[in-house]
């Protein structure tokens, strides 16, 4: 299995997020110039991000978007789900396969499927940061 890209930077961004002083805020420009991603990706994650309320999101004069849970209450498993538009890693429906009546592969990869995100659900933005949080404030020259 192979998360998209869009679920990739957007627990990018929930890392640096998480790892900004609680008063600070990150814009859409940050984001996009530190990651070198694509303004429009960069807006629709936030988008996304803030309709779950995972992070919240303010307009204007001193705007900016933040985490809106502590790390540890924001869980992986709910952040793949969340981004991922399926997990689905073969469609056997639209290919119009023969051999669907007698195959249980579609059914294994669903069980492995279903295993990935447990594994992911025992894990938060915390356990992400907390063992490298030194190494992340390097890389994203942060200070506290």
């Amino acid at each position: 299995m192979q998360l998209t890209r869009h679920t990739d930077y957007g627990i990018r961004i929930l890392i640096y997020l998480a790892l900004l002083p609680k008063e600070d805020k990150a814009s859409i420009d940050t984001i996009s110039a530190l990651y070198d991603i694509s303004r429009n990706n960069v807006n629709k994650i936030v988008h996304q991000l803030g309709k779950a309320k995972v992070i919240e999101t303010r307009r204007g004069k001193g705007g900016g978007f933040f985490l809106d849970q502590h790390p540890e209450n924001i869980n992986l498993g709910d952040v793949v789900m969340l981004l991922e538009n399926t997990l689905e890693v073969i469609d056997c429906e639209n290919q119009k396969c023969r051999i669907l009546p007698a195959c249980s592969f579609k059914g294994i990869i669903n069980e492995a499927s279903t295993a990935f995100i447990d594994v992911l659900r025992k894990y938060t933005l915390d356990d992400l940061i907390k063992s490298s949080k030194q190494d992340f404030t390097t890389i994203f020259n942060l200070s506290f």
